[in-house]
């Protein structure tokens, strides 16, 4: 009994969270990565006096599929998969670490409650987000290159050749272009994400019908990702307008993430914010789903058979 109380006590090292964090975030995109590219362009289809381009999700998938072939539809895996490396790596450890850091020093071993837990949602990603955004900008340009006339394309290879290009030609900078967006969505995602996971877990396992277990991970990972998807398009469409603009004539398209929501709404509605919305929660349901089950079922494992500790779920 002894050796179990000291096995429950025990934590993962927090080098061990940060890539268990990465590994279930790169894991979940290679599964996702076409959703990733519908919304990017669904996002963009108002770009360029372009607002019908695409009118549905299913109308991007035909097109894709016609004139980029199958393979079109993980255009920019490479960058999505650099991105998971760097920011949902952060993230992830950032996030793990300070909530068993709190629950260990403020809560007496108990969870923190739902606006803590949102605070260290926010903190998680908004350093996350620094970390990403050269990936994301990439992951941008990538996806949504395909749209572009043959001559308007920047034809980047991969994300390494995307990040060395981008630096070359337009320097060093161009990495962070939308980063204060790219931290605000971060901030807004991870302190609806993380925190309605936890917070949703938390009150299925108090209900009779769930156990720690990947039915409950799950269920607790849809309503997070309806959650997240709802509060944070608004941002993700000025980042991923920002992210992929061009500069004619020395100006860029937009001056920041306002004059883009401003420019959305007066030029095709309030509601064009929320564009893109079934491929986004298509993308970030599922993408949240699994990141989740993945890193729940690596923290259990590692218990198991590192500490001996079988009492014990993944810890989120």
């Amino acid at each position: 009994m002894a050796s179990t109380d000291k096995s429950s006590s025990q934590q993962i090292p927090n080098v061990v969270k940060f890539i268990f964090g990465g590994t279930a975030g790169m894991a979940a995109t290679c599964f996702v990565q076409p959703l990733d590219l519908v919304k990017n362009r669904m996002q963009l289809s108002g770009v360029g006096g372009k607002a019908k381009e695409h009118k549905t999700s299913i109308h991007v998938l035909r097109a894709v599929v016609k004139n980029e072939g199958i393979t079109g539809l993980y255009a920019g895996l490479s960058a999505g998969l650099l991105r998971q490396a760097s920011y949902t790596t952060v993230r992830m450890g950032v996030y793990t670490s300070l909530f068993d850091w709190y629950s260990r020093e403020y809560g007496q071993g108990k969870p923190p409650g739902f606006f803590i837990k949102a605070g260290l949602g926010m903190t998680a990603g908004a350093i996350g987000a620094f970390f990403g955004t050269p990936a994301e900008v990439s992951l941008i340009r990538m996806t949504s290159d395909g749209r572009l006339p043959l001559a308007d394309r920047r034809g980047y290879k991969s994300v390494f050749d995307a990040l060395i290009r981008i630096t070359r030609e337009e320097g060093v900078l161009t990495l962070w272009r939308g980063c204060i967006p790219t931290m605000g969505r971060a901030m807004v995602v991870n302190a609806a994400q993380l925190a309605s996971y936890s917070q949703a877990k938390q009150f299925l396992l108090s209900t009779s019908y769930f156990r720690d277990n990947i039915g409950c991970h799950f269920a607790a990972s849809m309503i997070s990702g309806l959650i997240t998807t709802a509060a944070s398009m608004p941002v993700d469409i000025a980042k991923t307008r920002i992210q992929s603009m061009k500069t004619i004539n020395g100006k860029p398209e937009y001056t920041g993430a306002i004059d883009v929501l401003t420019k959305v709404i007066r030029n095709e509605g309030l509601f064009a914010l929320w564009k893109g919305f079934t491929p986004y929660y298509a993308r970030l349901g599922p993408h949240t789903v699994l990141t989740f089950i993945f890193l729940e079922q690596m923290n259990k494992t590692y218990k198991e058979y590192v500490f001996g500790d079988t009492s014990s779920g993944g810890g989120l």
